[in-house]
């Protein structure tokens, strides 16, 4: 039976690596039953749309939604992000985003699993007497038991199936008293149910270091919204660039679908010009797999992408010949 997929293929160059996606996961065999929906800055710019509640409800009948990349320098900063992406992950309370990162010649693999809707993106706050010379602006972080012990528990079940069974925990407990005092007790009392997995933590602005210095010290890690938000896109940087960077938004216990997604952004700059790595969307494809239990099709992918690629061909011939290998 063919899986029931929602397509957003969105601004820029969203379009085109998610049309690189869908050509290599059809080459492994997967039947695809795809949806395509107009959301994301243009949609915005052409009637002021960004995700009308009747539209998330008919994504909920979806097996999964593979997503490219949305925004445009005309629409407003947090229209589209709060609006659409954010909007989805809490709605469809895709609590887990996971990053992988990969680079052989360095010996990187690690994975990051940052909680996905609590922390300071979750909206607390506001102004007061905005405009004025006297303006305030709060922005609250917003901490729950059961968020932050569900991640963690994701995250050491995830450190069982590896090799290495470790956990780092990265946080900010010597500033953030509060939060990083709940994230710490509950990583603690968590650990102890698993005693075969080594465990570690670190300061975030340390974690920086080493993500750069060292970043074969990491196995599975574990973090907050923003500091994982941050860290990922480091992790991007070291592990072969942003062009390799996959994710996937998700529910695992799969009562909502899961969204899937290239880290990267739309790149303006480049759309249209066939210039695009669509190795991230390919590889988000392949965590999509995971999740709908196509595991032989998404290890065939994620063997395909990683093996030796002109990146400086089109997107469609980098799509070709990762198609080509399977």
């Amino acid at each position: 039976m063919a899986h029931k997929i929602a397509v957003i293929g969105g601004d820029g160059i969203g379009p085109e690596v998610v049309a690189e996606a869908l050509k290599v996961v059809r080459a492994a065999g997967v039947d695809l039953d795809t949806t395509d929906f107009d959301l994301g800055g243009a949609r915005y710019l052409r009637d002021g749309t960004v995700l009308p509640d009747e539209t998330l409800d008919e994504l909920r009948a979806y097996d999964a939604i593979l997503l490219g990349a949305v925004g445009t320098p005309e629409v407003p900063p947090g229209v589209i992000e709060r609006g659409l992406l954010l909007k989805m992950r809490f709605a469809l309370d895709q609590y887990v985003n996971l990053r992988p990162f990969n680079l052989a010649e360095r010996n990187i693999d690690f994975l990051v699993v940052r909680e996905n809707t609590e922390g300071t993106y979750a909206g607390e706050g506001g102004f007061l007497r905005k405009g004025t010379p006297q303006e305030i602006a709060t922005q609250g972080s917003v901490n729950t038991r059961h968020g932050v012990e569900r991640i963690i528990r994701y995250a050491f079940d995830l450190a069982e199936t590896r090799p290495r069974k470790h956990l780092t925990m990265v946080h900010k407990t010597n500033v953030l008293t509060f939060a990083g005092d709940l994230w710490q007790r509950t990583f603690d009392e968590v650990a102890a149910e698993h005693p075969d997995v080594e465990t570690a933590y670190n300061h975030v602005d340390a974690a920086c270091i080493y993500f750069v210095q060292d970043p074969q010290r990491y196995d599975v890690i574990v973090t907050d919204n923003l500091f994982g938000d941050i860290l990922t896109d480091l992790g991007g940087a070291v592990s072969g660039g942003i062009g390799f960077a996959s994710s996937g938004n998700m529910d695992p216990t799969r009562h909502a679908p899961s969204m899937f997604e290239p880290v990267h952004g739309s790149a303006p700059d480049i759309a249209g010009q066939a210039k695009a790595n669509p190795i991230a969307a390919i590889l988000s494809a392949a965590m999509m797999l995971d999740l709908l239990e196509e595991r032989e099709a998404a290890d065939r992918i994620r063997k395909a992408c990683f093996a030796s690629t002109d990146l400086t061909a089109s997107t469609p011939e980098i799509g070709d010949a990762v198609a080509a290998r399977l």
